[in-house]
């Protein structure tokens, strides 16, 4: 069976680099305000934000790799056995179908036609997407997320990195700050507007969970100030 990238799989590695972005944003955002609010030295704040990028940048690449290798392996199980009930248990498969459109309401005669169209049509993607909600001629790709992931999370990680290393010791905790809220903002906005969900709440969320990770590292690190 030739499979293809769907629109909403495609949505999906989207989603996947705006989440890496966000991630890099917050991640090292959280540990250069720390270490700033134990010590002034750029050269430190400097090496700890360049070696949570690296960590992070491999950690969400392999993160998104495992998850979505795990969900395609699912599918691939449920798509097998799907196969092998068609070719053994085809009147069981025809019977699902058929009790499954009459749950809808319709007629036990629309339903009987529907399903009999459907089941001859195509019976395996029929037969998958009514049993477990996807489409087996589509396929998640591990590699495209990971890649997305890989990519995105050193690219948001700079933001937080220039802004704490090159603004004057004087106002670059507090510009660090007022940057990383305008960027999480955009990340916010822009991951509830390919997941179809409120952008208000998403934005709200995405600001309060990168205050309160940057306000707590730093007072960890000021504890350690010298």
């Amino acid at each position: 069976m030739s499979k293809k990238i769907s629109l909403s799989q495609k949505i999906n590695v989207l989603r996947a680099g705006v989440m890496g972005a966000n991630d890099g944003i917050l991640s090292v955002a959280g540990i250069v305000i720390g270490v700033a609010g134990a010590t002034s030295n750029n050269f430190s704040i400097f090496i700890s934000g360049i070696a949570g990028m690296l960590a992070g940048t491999v950690s969400m690449a392999m993160g998104e790799y495992v998850s979505v290798s795990t969900q395609k392996d699912s599918q691939e199980v449920a798509t097998a056995d799907s196969e092998f009930n068609l070719k053994n248990n085809y009147d069981d498969e025809y019977a699902f179908v058929y009790k499954k459109y009459l749950k809808t309401g319709i007629s036990s005669t629309l339903a009987s036609k529907a399903t009999t169209e459907m089941m001859t049509a195509n019976p395996l993607t029929t037969i998958v997407r009514e049993k477990y909600g996807f489409n087996p001629e589509v396929y998640t790709d591990p590699y495209a997320a990971a890649i997305a992931s890989m990519i995105s999370f050193p690219i948001g990680s700079l933001l937080p990195l220039l802004a704490i290393t090159m603004f004057p010791a004087k106002f670059k905790v507090t510009a660090t700050f007022i940057s990383v809220i305008i960027a999480l903002a955009i990340t916010g906005f822009s991951a509830a507007t390919l997941g179809n969900s409120n952008r208000s709440k998403a934005i709200i969320r995405n600001i309060i969970s990168g205050v309160l990770t940057m306000l707590v590292t730093y007072f960890i690190g000021t504890l350690f100030a010298h």
